[in-house]
């Protein structure tokens, strides 16, 4: 098998913060004792790739850098002490990359907490290329029957909605509103939600988001370009108009942060998931105390999280809008991010 593993790859290299990837031939990198390595098929273009190119986290990326986040692909080698995952095996390589499986918060099934992660397409090189190297206690289990260009967006917009709406604590038959809901972390949010029996109110901008959000089964679609009272809109998307249960902020501005307070249903719960460069979150005290209103932030799923978040796809519940372009095109999709100008989600073939 190792002899059909080529020496060079096609991928996508940032080489200056800031500045535009490139597209190249690198070398093919081997499997450490404990590593798999992925041929890729497809991955799924994430904001948070944009963040590691435009470098405005307060976290270094490694430079140069293969981005990429939600690489779904076939295991072709196998490090010495890989036991538990086989060639041939459909895997995904997905944000949290690795972690070290020992500290207080691996132990206990938060290993997204792990002070030592190792975080895909950003302090490691990631799934914008042909060939990915993975943790093989980390890379997700993919069925073989999913196909791997429409489940690529699940191992990081799927499993991160999922986890915010989990940690929502929203119950079956309750409201919930997914802000950013037209964004490909949004179009997930809306099938998770539904999904979870929830009631998803979606709050973005745009006609062809609220076409979208609608057809993927948004109770209601509050414009917030149109909007004379988006506070208002959302409280009457609600049963007594109390405002919804839950709020989801997968925003990229900070403004929507500041808002959410004002809609939710008292005693409700605010997750922020969402991260735009440099904001801020502030809520007023008064209200929050005396309407007992829950803020709390949300990262990405585990292990576990991330097998449940495939489940749901794989019995057919989850369908993420998607459009497919060539690994060589990954730019014009980030310059197309940048603009805001993207409903759903691109994913990138790799073999152009």
């Amino acid at each position: 098998m190792a002899a059909q593993i080529p020496q060079e790859q096609w991928a996508q290299v940032l080489e200056q913060r800031g500045g535009n990837v490139v597209y190249k031939k690198i070398p093919v990198a081997k499997p450490g004792p404990d590593e798999v390595l992925v041929n890729v098929k497809y991955s799924g273009v994430c904001h948070t790739d944009l963040h590691a190119v435009k470098g405005d986290w307060p976290l270094a990326t490694k430079i140069p850098l293969v981005g990429g986040h939600e690489g779904a692909g076939v295991v072709v080698a196998l490090g010495d002490l890989v036991k538990d995952v086989k060639i041939g095996d459909h895997v995904g390589i997905k944000w949290l990359g690795g972690s070290c499986l020992s500290c207080s918060f691996c132990r206990t099934a938060n290993e997204p907490l792990c002070p030592t992660p190792d975080l895909s397409g950003y302090t490691v090189d990631g799934s914008f290329q042909q060939y990915a190297i993975g943790k093989a206690a980390h890379v997700a289990r993919i069925p073989k029957e999913c196909n791997l260009e429409a489940i690529a967006p699940v191992l990081c917009a799927g499993l991160t909605v999922y986890k915010g709406l989990k940690e929502s604590g929203a119950k079956p038959g309750e409201f919930v509103a997914i802000v950013g809901a037209g964004g490909g972390l949004g179009s997930m949010a809306i099938q998770y939600a539904r999904a979870m029996g929830l009631h998803p109110i979606a709050i973005d901008g745009g006609a062809e988001k609220e076409k979208m959000c609608k057809e993927l089964g948004a109770n209601t679609y509050v414009d917030f370009l149109s909007s004379k009272n988006i506070v208002e809109d959302v409280k009457a998307a609600t049963p007594e108009g109390y405002g919804p249960h839950a709020v989801l902020l997968l925003a990229v501005t900070e403004k929507p942060f500041q808002q959410a307070s004002e809609y939710v249903r008292p005693h409700g719960t605010i997750v922020c998931v969402g991260l735009p460069a440099n904001a801020y979150l502030k809520a007023p005290v008064f209200d929050t105390v005396t309407r007992m209103i829950n803020i709390k932030g949300s990262y990405v799923g585990n292990r576990q999280d991330t097998a449940e978040a495939i489940d749901f796809f794989a019995r057919g519940l989850i369908k993420a809008p998607y459009k497919v372009v060539g690994l060589s095109q990954l730019q014009e999709v980030f310059d197309l991010m940048s603009a805001n100008k993207i409903a759903g989600r691109y994913v990138v073939d790799t073999s152009k």
